[in-house]
């Protein structure tokens, strides 16, 4: 039932409300209160339904919190090993070039990845700056979100449809979707930026200009990329090449998603012992972001249980009006969007992958209806790929390296807006530019 979703609301407002109304509290309670919305719902859930709810808890924890989370770590470990010294001046130019090379690496190294290795060299050269808000924003809804549509190793849907059959290349027919949002985002921040620095400039109390040499640019810890590299092998491994499964309490793990994940922890390790704690130091590198995303997501994970009940069970659950609402292209869209903005992105592409085969062709089997997907029906699955991956910049939750980005910011003396300051941004860039997105192409 819909109610079952009320732990889930709760554990969303308190990430909206608590830091407003509590600060003090939520900073040094935060694990708490995430871990009380999980047992909220987790032992009312046990009690009623034993067996089949301990096979839903384990199964979301080992097959999606786990990877999800192991991921992020050695993402966020190995990009913390390389440092961009030197002064880079935060111009509008330079910044608006820093955006536009993790909206294009996204792709290829992940939205987390590519987050994690600019946010910080973005973060030092914007340090003199007054008005920075708008920076790391911007920085989320490209780099952490828009850039990663080309392929399956960009975000977290797509590598699903991947697994499902759509070709590694496929995701490249959504370039001139992707170019269409990126360009526009890119120009207006240029536009806002120039404006801001133009008048931080003239303003009594900008600082002065720095004399003496300009420092020259030096990227230190180079050879984490071949670590990177690794990561970014290993999810491509996990997801081509089949070693059988293990049960485990139930659930069907594959034990190339296992080796996956004990790779990627591996590289993390490699990368913790050969970067020095000096250069970890000087790139401002603390454990703190990813605690806590590993702390709020481990609440998510578990009250987000049901919700993503109701969608699987489609026509026959309590949305069911909703998903026999979804016809055309354009719903599709809207729909995978918006729920992506709050839920976890890639089951909720794969729901609606899964609706569009059943509505477009069905009884055929999966194994030849993909095929008709990408090609006669392509629209469709752009459309499920596009909301998937554009929407999840809606929210800081929307996508793991959003939370990520904001909580770097915020240990660097950024002030972010709250969880509905944030959505009151994306609300009035991205929402009026996803409604021509929907016009124009679907």
């Amino acid at each position: 039932p819909l109610w079952s979703i009320i732990p889930f609301a709760g554990i969303l407002l308190s990430i909206a409300i608590g830091p407003l109304v509590a600060p003090h509290f939520w900073h040094h309670h935060f694990p708490k209160v995430s871990a009380g919305w999980a047992l909220v719902f987790a032992v009312p859930f046990l009690l009623a339904y034993r067996g089949a709810a301990m096979y839903e808890v384990l199964h979301i924890y080992l097959v999606d919190y786990i990877p999800f989370i192991i991921l992020l770590w050695g993402l966020f470990t190995v990009s913390g090993g390389i440092l961009v010294r030197g002064k880079l001046k935060g111009s509008p130019v330079v910044n608006t070039v820093l955006l536009l090379i993790g909206t294009v690496i996204a792709s290829w190294v992940g939205t987390t990845g590519a987050a994690m290795l600019l946010i910080r060299p973005l973060i030092r050269s914007n340090k003199d700056r007054q008005s920075k808000v708008h920076i790391i924003v911007f920085f989320i809804f490209l780099v952490a979100n828009v850039g990663g549509s080309l392929t399956p190793l960009g975000d977290p849907p797509l590598f699903l449809g991947f697994l499902h059959g759509v070709s590694f290349f496929w995701t490249m027919k959504l370039i001139p979707m992707m170019s269409f949002v990126a360009v526009i985002l890119l120009v207006l921040f240029f536009i806002i930026d120039t404006v801001l620095y133009k008048k931080e400039q003239s303003s009594p109390s900008a600082a002065p200009a720095e004399a003496g040499e300009q420092e020259k640019i030096k990227i230190v810890g180079l050879f984490n990329l071949i670590f990177l590299l690794g990561i970014v092998f290993s999810v491509l491994m996990s997801g081509t090449v089949h070693l059988g499964e293990v049960n485990v309490g139930g659930v069907h793990m594959g034990l190339q998603n296992i080796l996956r994940d004990v790779l990627i922890v591996v590289m993390g390790l490699l990368s913790l012992k050969f970067t020095s704690q000096a250069l970890r130091k000087e790139n401002e590198f603390s454990w703190f972001p990813i605690q806590e995303v590993a702390y709020l997501f481990a609440g998510i994970f578990m009250t987000i249980i049901p919700a993503l009940a109701i969608l699987r069970a489609g026509e026959h659950g309590a949305l069911a009006f909703l998903i026999a609402a979804v016809k055309e292209p354009s719903h599709y869209f809207w729909v995978t969007g918006i729920l992506s903005s709050f839920l976890d992105n890639a089951p909720t592409y794969l729901v609606f992958f899964n609706s569009a085969l059943g509505q477009l062709m069905p009884g055929v089997p999966e194994a030849a209806a993909v095929p008709e997907l990408m090609t006669t029906h392509k629209i469709f699955l752009e459309a499920i790929s596009c909301g998937a991956v554009f929407m999840g910049a809606n929210t800081y939750i929307g996508n793991a390296p959003n939370f990520m980005v904001r909580s770097i910011a915020e240990e660097s003396g950024i002030k972010m807006p709250s969880f509905f300051g944030y959505m009151l941004w994306s609300g009035g860039i991205l929402m009026p530019l996803y409604f021509v997105v929907a016009l124009v192409f679907f």
